[in-house]
């Protein structure tokens, strides 16, 4: 491991070299390219060094103990190599994470799709409650977030509704919410009493830019039409919304939520984007799954990942067992201890037993 970051500090010492060359200062493509990846290994490199200075008071202090010492100062300095001892421990675990493969997509914005699935109005009104959640979410970490596409239910939920957040680190806070969510309560639809229990999916994909997926013009079809709200009455007059279908996949996009058939049309094409780079990424992962004897559940959105339990105040995640008894709280986007959760288990599964990589 010590080896690796060394090659890490060595890359890091060498873009800052390239970084003030004013040949790479006047390339702009690789201006932005090199204080990319600087910027990627920064904290493993400043974590690294830290572990060094660290490590070289350690041996410093346990030499110390070979000299003769009082009783007093003896024990001063074994406090200290403890002391030492445990900074350095906590140091390379950190770097052991660090030093993870990390994935491409973890900085991206996040385009999200919620759609009501089992259980009709209830359904729509659950999927409402989500797109809350994660607004409220986003909210927090200091995010952006606006809607793109939304299919309003009169009750107030959403049929569908697909939204952009724009923030760093997005995709890898909110990766794991793909899937299947089930809730468990009494709709408001329903006089007995009875407790439903409804789905809601949801997918969570990176945003593309437009050097990853190269989209030709002839390949997509562009219609327009006048935008329409709950129950299909017509919003306005002028053919402001768009629907873009790409001809190879058959992905259609559609967009209605702006005035301007310009902005809905920008915003269609990001989603249809993301939706082709998704859909690539997702072969390439299946080709890597198959080859692997024991390929295990990476949240499919066929795949039921968490429950909304109502009466009992209570959301279980399926994929790691945790279950928290605050759903009111949850609900509210204060979902920071169940995305910590599964970035920690999705850490530990990439490394072995022994805390070494897999």
């Amino acid at each position: 491991m010590l080896n690796r970051l060394q090659a890490v500090e060595d890359r890091y010492e060498q873009l800052n070299t390239w970084l003030s060359d004013p040949d790479i200062v006047n390339d702009p493509k690789k201006l932005r390219e090199y204080s990319k990846e600087q910027s990627d290994i920064q904290l493993t490199v400043e974590t690294y060094r830290q572990y060094k200075t660290i490590a070289q008071q350690l041996l410093d202090a346990k030499s110390m103990l070979d000299e003769k010492l009082d009783t007093e100062m003896r024990e001063m300095v074994k406090e200290e190599v403890n002391d030492l001892e445990t900074q350095a421990e906590l140091l390379k675990e950190e770097l052991k994470i660090l030093l993870l493969p990390k994935d491409p997509n973890d900085d991206k914005n996040v385009i999200v799709e919620i759609r009501g699935a089992a259980g009709g109005d209830e359904a729509a009104l659950f999927a409402g409650d989500l797109y809350r959640m994660y607004s409220r979410y986003a909210e927090a970490q200091g995010w952006k977030s606006e809607v793109i596409e939304s299919n309003p239910t009169g009750l107030g939920g959403f049929k569908e509704i697909i939204f952009m957040i724009n923030g760093k680190g997005a995709y890898s806070k909110l990766k794991f919410e793909n899937g299947a969510h089930r809730v468990q309560r009494v709709p408001e639809t329903e006089s007995g009493g009875r407790i439903h229990t409804s789905t809601a999916t949801v997918a969570v994909l990176p945003e593309a830019e437009e050097v990853e997926i190269e989209l030709n013009e002839n390949d997509i079809r562009v219609d327009t039409f006048c935008s329409s709200g709950p129950g299909g009455q017509s919003v306005n007059t002028t053919k402001s919304a768009v629907r873009l279908t790409h001809i190879p996949t058959g992905t259609v996009v559609s967009c209605q939520d702006e005035k301007s058939q310009i902005k809905n049309k920008e915003k269609a094409m990001k989603v249809l984007r993301a939706r082709i780079y998704d859909k690539v990424q997702q072969e390439a992962q299946n080709e890597y799954d198959s080859n692997r004897k024991n390929a295990v559940g990476t949240g499919d959105r066929s795949e039921r990942i968490r429950t909304y339990n109502f009466p009992q105040n209570r959301v279980t995640d399926h994929r790691i067992g945790l279950t928290i008894q605050k759903l009111d709280t949850i609900l509210t986007g204060k979902i920071d201890e169940i995305v910590d959760a599964l970035v920690l288990d999705d850490q530990a599964k990439r490394m072995g037993s022994d805390g070494e990589y897999v």
